[in-house]
């Protein structure tokens, strides 16, 4: 690595313990890492939404983008932080998932409409916001952009699957989508 990687390094393993997963392929591009790592530093850490809706929707990113690196990094957190098993598995199975709280599924229903259909419907729209306000609207978005960027980086560089654990999805095998059930690739 050059000097400027190398300082990079530094500053990411001082803050996450390790250089690992993307920022192995981002130190490629040191200004792309630096901005990447600022960037999810907020989304992950800084941003004002409560910590279990931070990792669910670190969650629906990785689902949306099969990325299983961010889903099984992150899986065990969004279960500690107070996501429902029942939905993070509804989520990894691309179910509709139940929240018992009004707010986290105005959230959820917010998350999943932007991730599938590109719009969230007015009605949708104002049941977040009324919970959320503009500027946790504005950090969702933040958050679901940065973790998609994520997902994008993960599977194009093909980042470690971690072979020590169980696929996540059921229809994703490697970097391929299979027929769920089947044993090989999707036509």
């Amino acid at each position: 690595m050059n000097p400027r990687q190398q300082e990079l390094a530094a500053r990411i393993a001082g803050r996450r313990g390790a250089v690992r997963g993307p920022f192995r392929v981002w130190l490629h591009s040191p200004e792309m890492c630096e901005r990447a790592e600022s960037l999810g530093a907020f989304a992950r850490f800084d941003c004002d939404l409560p910590r279990h809706l931070r990792e669910l929707t670190l969650l629906m990113a990785a689902r949306n983008w099969d990325a299983q690196y961010s889903w099984n990094a992150h899986v065990h957190q969004a279960i500690e932080a107070g996501i429902p098993e029942s939905a993070v598995k509804a989520v990894a199975e691309k179910r509709e998932a139940v929240f018992g709280d009004e707010a986290d599924q105005a959230f959820y229903r917010f998350c999943r409409e932007v991730l599938e259909n590109h719009f969230v419907s007015d009605e949708t729209f104002a049941r977040a916001l009324q919970h959320f306000g503009p500027k946790g609207l504005v950090d969702t978005i933040g958050a679901l952009g940065n973790f998609t960027m994520l997902g994008m980086c993960l599977n194009t560089f093909q980042v470690d699957l971690q072979a020590d654990r169980e696929p996540p999805f059921p229809d994703i095998r490697g970097y391929e989508r299979v027929v769920p059930d089947g044993d090989g690739p999707r036509p």
